[in-house]
């Protein structure tokens, strides 16, 4: 590689990655990007993963906040050739009776389907719509010192008790499972404080945006935020594997799209003792095994509304989600883990060859879990769609192993850069005036490791590149 100076360089090209790059780069500043594998995109990659025309998401499948993220939707990528697909219904929870909790685009819909807890969903998410505007950048970003201090600790009220005390607002069991399962997104036991905080701002979203997902896989939102890069000035480099500061070409700054793990491999002999033992004493959450389907049908489901969501939810009630997550905790797998289920080419026709279709699919275990999880989450979905396995004609398995093996920030199969607990919702990886900083002048860490956490929202980055605007270049705005 030819030594070049650049202003900043960014290791890493997920959508943190290639946030912290854009916003470095549109602030007039030479950034360089390197990326280990030879495609552009971290979690956001689409690949022929069972047979030639079935275009799978490897990773991320379905974005509630890609659309609505408040650094995303600032970009012109629509110029540079995004499309978003809008599912009929974001997401559905069936039931064995053949029922469903629905999540509808409006909340007027979402709750005349819940029956008695009509009053009550409108209750808690009519409030929220109205003043989400206000606190949505303090919400989604580093230890906030909120503008609008009433709202923000009304939203407080509600987000920090965990999911099982939130879910006692609701008496039905649609509500319920409904709930269980936004909230089971957190990736922790629904005991824990502040999961339901996940729940709320997923289903926020669904109301506000819905949830979509890029036209021909998520691969396409990654390469039209390279593109968008590179029209700005910006150079990538890919087939570049990073294990040492000594590769990167001179700069002022370098952000690391990294976990705590690979950021003291690469630059931990520069950091202080204190900054190094906090990012040892970093904790990973629990991992996922994840199964991608070439189909020669959708799946069948008895729920008519399940048949219409893009995004489906396969665990039946909320006390079936709650002990299963519970136990993977407890290094235990159940028979029946609760499922997320995605099903793109019912939407999007360029996924799969006509009258074919894609799924794609993952349950939680535990961090590292050795074992096969695939009987399991066919018997789940074979359990709300009868027939499902007669359609499957080929089938790919991503393990905790080799998902870390694909993408070397999911240790041990951890898709959020480490557990969003309470412990580590704000001081994630380290307790420090601002997260984004190590200990050394001119190197930051920009990854889901960081406020706001996972999700393809690109603010981890974005957060990170305005910290280093400020410290390195004097640059406010």
């Amino acid at each position: 590689m030819e030594k070049k100076n650049y202003d900043a360089v960014v290791v890493g090209s997920g959508p943190n990655g290639l946030a912290a790059a854009i916003t470095l780069q549109r602030a007039g500043l030479s950034v360089w990007l390197a990326e280990s594998k030879s495609e552009i995109g971290g979690g956001m990659r689409t690949m022929e993963l069972t047979l030639p025309g079935f275009k799978h998401d490897v990773c991320s499948a379905i974005l509630p906040m890609a659309l609505s993220s408040p650094f995303f939707r600032t970009l012109p990528l629509n110029e540079h050739g995004l499309e978003f697909v809008h599912p009929e219904i974001p997401a559905v929870h069936p039931f064995d009776d053949g029922t469903a909790g629905v999540l509808a685009n409006s909340i007027e819909t979402t709750a005349a389907l819940l029956g008695e807890d009509h009053k009550s969903y409108t209750d808690l998410f009519q409030p929220i719509l109205g003043y989400w505007p206000k606190i949505e950048r303090d919400v989604l970003g580093p230890f906030p010192i909120p503008k609008y201090p009433v709202e923000m600790m009304k939203f407080g009220l509600k987000a920090l008790p965990s999911a099982m005390s939130g879910a006692k607002r609701f008496s039905t069991k649609q509500a319920r499972g409904l709930w269980a399962g936004m909230a089971a997104h957190s990736i922790q036991p629904l005991s824990n404080i502040a999961t339901s905080a996940i729940a709320l701002v997923l289903m926020v979203y669904a109301h506000r945006s819905g949830w979509p997902m890029a036209k021909g896989g998520s691969g396409s939102l990654a390469k039209a935020l390279t593109d968008y890069f590179i029209s700005l000035g910006g150079t990538v480099q890919t087939g570049f594997h990073v294990k040492s500061l000594d590769q990167l070409p001179s700069s002022r700054a370098v952000l690391f799209d990294v976990t705590p793990r690979q950021l003291l491999q690469i630059a931990g002999h520069k950091f202080s003792s204190l900054y190094s033992s906090q990012l040892k004493r970093y904790r990973y959450g629990a991992g996922i095994f994840k199964v991608d389907w070439a189909l020669d049908a959708p799946a069948p489901f008895i729920s008519e509304q399940a048949r219409k969501a893009g995004t489906v939810h396969l665990g039946n009630t909320l006390e079936e989600i709650v002990a299963y997550e519970k136990g993977i905790w407890q290094n235990k797998v159940g028979e029946k883990p609760f499922v997320l289920f995605a099903q793109q080419s019912v939407f999007d026709k360029s996924r799969a060859p006509e009258g074919k279709h894609i799924a794609w699919a993952y349950c939680h275990v535990p961090n590292g879990y050795e074992g096969d999880m695939t009987k399991h989450i066919e018997a789940q979905v074979e359990r709300f769609a009868p027939g499902f396995r007669e359609r499957i004609l080929a089938k790919h398995t991503f393990s905790p192993s080799s998902l870390e093996e694909y993408n070397n920030n999911y240790i041990g199969g951890d898709i959020n850069g480490g557990v969003i607990d309470i412990r580590q919702l704000f001081t994630r990886p380290a307790l420090r005036w601002s997260p984004y900083r190590t200990s050394t002048k001119g190197l930051y860490i920009c990854s889901s490791s960081t406020p706001p956490g996972g999700g393809v929202h690109g603010l981890c980055g974005y957060h990170a590149a305005k910290r280093a605007m400020k410290d390195i270049f004097k640059i406010k705005r």
